[in-house]
């Protein structure tokens, strides 16, 4: 039985447990309950706050996990990112009151207030500089004004509660983070989990591809089938009149639009595009 670690509250809960939904895996809840069984697909899901999912990984409590990967970084545990999964987009920044720093070496000497003391720790003697971290569980933003610290280092989203602190960004990004699929060496081969990261994987480029049907003159087809080409080959079916054809085939989502007009102008009519659920390549 796969043991799978999901957040249970914050901003990886929801979109994690949509994504194990739309990967086939039963996620529902009657209550609050912090375990569920999964028989059919030979999986257990252990509801956990996301800061801790790491350490249950990494000591080989449950096999695998999913959580940020500012936290796992932050953790200090030997587990280790399987697979991004591509939500939950964050960057984590040095700020400070606005004017006051540009580069990391304004950090060299100074306190860092901060939530992530291992992630920044490591990160400043990567780079070379000494300053000291104050661990604060959280609302670092309020750190300097109470002078507690001379700058932070925080997640970054849209940046409005650090100008509300009249605080600003500076320096280059110490991390990008999104939420990813852990695992440790030991379990890499557990049993279940290349089933778990091939559907995941079915999601993730099902929401990266759309499908397009259209019909065009046969005339026109390698012209149209340029602009479409699939995975392998489009999918060209024969249709009632002798001198059209019908095509499927998958594009990328982010040029769908941009296809559907190139399809129009070279004389593919009834050009519909559906979403993917899953797939396979």
């Amino acid at each position: 039985m796969l043991r799978i670690a999901v957040p249970n509250k914050g901003s990886l809960s929801e979109p994690a447990i949509t994504m194990l939904t739309e990967a086939g895996y039963r996620t529902r809840r009657t209550g609050r309950e912090l375990v569920l069984l999964d028989e059919a697909n030979g999986v257990e899901l252990f509801f956990l706050r996301p800061r801790d999912i790491a350490v249950y990984v990494g000591q080989g409590t449950v096999h695998a996990g999913i959580t940020g990967r500012d936290l796992l970084l932050d953790s200090g545990v030997a587990a280790i990112e399987h697979l991004p999964l591509g939500f939950a987009r964050s960057t984590f920044r040095f700020a400070a009151p606005a004017g006051t720093m540009s580069s990391l070496a304004d950090v060299a000497g100074r306190r860092v207030a901060t939530s992530y003391d291992v992630l920044v720790r490591d990160y400043l003697a990567g780079q070379g500089v000494e300053a000291q971290t104050v661990h604060l569980d959280g609302a670092v933003e309020s750190s300097v004004q109470l002078g507690v610290a001379d700058l932070i280092a925080d997640v970054v989203e849209t940046g409005t509660t650090l100008r509300a602190a009249g605080l600003e960004t500076f320096g280059d990004p110490i991390l990008s983070s999104e939420a990813v699929l852990i695992t440790t060496e030991q379990y890499q081969d557990a049993p279940g989990l290349a089933t778990l990261v091939r559907r995941l994987e079915g999601v993730l480029r099902a929401r990266s591809y759309v499908l397009v049907d259209y019909d065009v003159p046969m005339n026109k087809l390698q012209e149209a089938a340029a602009l479409t080409p699939g995975i392998e080959s489009p999918t060209v079916s024969p249709l009632q009149n002798p001198d059209w054809v019908a095509v499927r085939a998958m594009v990328p989502r982010a040029d769908m639009n941009r296809i559907m007009d190139e399809l129009y102008e070279v004389g593919a009519r009834a050009i519909l595009v559906s979403s993917l659920l899953a797939c396979r390549l």
